[in-house]
């Protein structure tokens, strides 16, 4: 885009969608769009160039800022849909981390996948394998990799020989 008086709202000479995998994080995301943009970026010049290309006004109504996250928005709040707390873990992946409390401890979930288990939000409803499924205000998320403070990222079954955690235990 060209450059303008406001922050990312000058004219638009190029664009490209990207699919966002139902596996992508914030990590391979940014992966996907930066070996993109690299691309775009010569083909675009190239393009401008020799005049082949013509820049395009942005809409004020699709502007928006995003603010740096906020340690608090990280926290998973288990009375929120499954859906919604597996796409914030990875949103959050791999930096800062999504977390929750379990009986006071902070722990970071790096791996979820909601699925159709019901229970009151935040409870351990079964350990199964290697997941723990926790119940949300719908659905229920299979946290299956986890770390503790000063701890390194851990499966669930290997995190679960180093802490206790049985069905009715709480998260949030």
């Amino acid at each position: 885009m060209r450059m303008d008086a406001g922050l990312d709202t000058g004219p638009v000479l190029a664009q490209h969608s990207v699919p966002i995998d139902e596996d992508d994080d914030a990590g391979t995301l940014h992966e996907k769009l930066a070996a993109l943009g690299a691309e775009m970026m010569v083909a675009t010049l190239s393009s401008l160039q020799d005049g082949r290309i013509q820049a395009l006004p942005q809409l004020p109504a699709g502007a928006t800022y995003a603010r740096k996250i906020q340690k608090e928005e990280t926290r998973l709040d288990w009375s929120r849909p499954a859906v919604e707390l597996a796409r914030a873990v990875r949103a959050f992946r791999p930096s800062p981390g999504a977390f929750s409390l379990v009986e006071g401890e902070p722990l970071k979930i790096w791996r979820a996948a909601a699925c159709d288990d019901r229970g009151a939000p935040g409870t351990v409803l079964r350990i199964e394998g290697d997941a723990i499924v926790v119940a949300c205000g719908q659905g229920a998320l299979d946290v299956t990799e986890l770390q503790r403070p000063g701890g390194r990222r851990l499966r669930a079954a290997e995190f679960l020989r180093g802490r206790a955690l049985a069905a009715g235990s709480r998260f949030g």
